[in-house]
C-alpha cells in the first residue's frame, strides 16, 4: 500500500469530518475528491465506514446531554416523545436505504455528474430558503411533534442521492415546516446518530468479506481524522447558523458543483 494512499485517506477523513454536519454533502465531497485523486476504495466502503468517526464526534460533544436523555427516558414523557420522534424520523431512511442499498452504491455513487448537479441544485435551494421570511413555530427539538419528525425523516431520504446532503435535506425540510435554524441543525445532529450508525452497520455487513488488511488500515486512518475534524464542526456550527444562516454553505455547494463539472469536462 503506497504512502500516498494513506495520505489520501487522511485527507478524505478530514473532508468527511468537516462536511458531515454542514449542508454541503460529505459523501458528495468525498466521492468527487476521490474521483479526481484516483482513490478507489473496495465497494465504496471507505466513504461510508469512516462516518463512524463523525458519529463518535457527536457522542463526545453531546455526552452529557445524551446521558441526561438516557436517565430521563424511563420517567419523563417529554424525553420519551423526543426519542420516539428521532426513531420515527430514522424509519424512512432505514427502510428505503435497506431496499435501495445496491442501487445507491453501484449506480449513484459511481456518477460524479449526478453529484455535481445535486450540489448545484441543493445550493440554489438553500439560498432560496435562507432568504424566505419564515416565521418559526418550533425552536426546541424536545418539543417537535411526532408528525414533524417523521416528515423531516422523509426529507432525509433525498440524501441517498450523493451530493444532496443528509444534513442539508433535513435542515431545509425542517425550516420549511416551521422550525428555527438552530433547532433544525441540532435535530439533524441527533438524527445523524441512528442514520449513520445504520448505514455503517449495513455497509459493513454487505462488504466485510471483501475488505483486506490494507482497506482496514485506510478506513482507520480516515476514521481518526474524520473524528477530529467533526468535533470542531459540531462545537461551533450551531452558533454560526444561528447568527449567519446557510448562505455560505449554499455558495460553497454551487462553487464545488461548478468546479466539479468543469473538472469532468476537462479531464473526465
Amino acid at each position: 500500500m503506497a504512502d500516498q494512499t494513506i495520505v489520501q485517506a487522511l485527507l478524505l477523513g478530514v473532508l468527511e469530518g468537516l462536511t458531515e454536519f454542514i449542508p454541503v454533502s460529505s459523501t458528495g465531497h468525498i466521492l468527487l475528491a476521490g474521483h479526481f485523486l484516483g482513490f478507489d476504495s473496495t465497494g465504496k466502503t471507505f466513504e461510508v465506514l469512516i462516518q463512524v468517526g463523525a458519529i463518535l464526534a457527536i457522542l463526545s460533544v453531546y455526552a452529557a446531554r445524551l446521558w441526561k436523555i438516557t436517565t430521563d427516558l424511563p420517567s419523563d414523557p417529554k424525553t420519551q416523545r423526543f426519542v420516539a420522534g428521532i426513531l420515527l424520523a430514522f424509519l424512512p431512511a432505514a427502510v428505503i436505504g435497506g431496499l435501495a442499498h445496491g442501487f445507491i452504491k453501484t449506480i449513484l455513487f459511481e456518477s460524479p455528474m449526478t453529484i455535481c448537479i445535486a450540489l448545484l441544485v441543493g445550493g440554489m435551494i438553500l439560498l432560496w430558503i435562507d432568504k424566505l421570511p419564515l416565521k418559526p413555530k418550533y425552536n426546541n427539538i424536545m418539543e417537535y411533534p411526532p408528525s414533524l419528525c417523521f416528515k423531516i425523516g422523509l426529507c432525509q431520504c433525498l440524501a441517498m442521492i450523493p451530493g444532496t446532503s443528509r444534513s442539508g435535506a433535513t435542515i431545509a425540510g425542517a425550516l420549511l415546516m416551521g422550525t428555527d435554524k438552530r433547532s433544525a441543525a441540532e435535530f439533524s445532529f441527533f438524527l445523524a446518530m441512528p442514520t449513520m450508525a445504520g448505514a455503517f452497520a449495513l455497509d459493513l455487513y454487505k462488504n466485510y468479506d471483501l475488505l483486506t488488511a490494507d482497506d482496514i488500515t485506510l478506513i482507520v486512518a480516515g476514521f481518526i481524522t474524520a473524528f477530529i475534524s467533526a468535533v470542531i464542526v459540531v462545537r461551533y456550527l450551531l452558533d454560526y447558523v444561528s447568527k449567519h444562516g446557510f448562505a455560505l454553505f449554499a455558495w460553497w455547494r454551487i462553487f464545488i458543483g461548478t468546479a466539479g463539472l468543469i473538472g469532468l469536462w476537462l479531464v473526465g
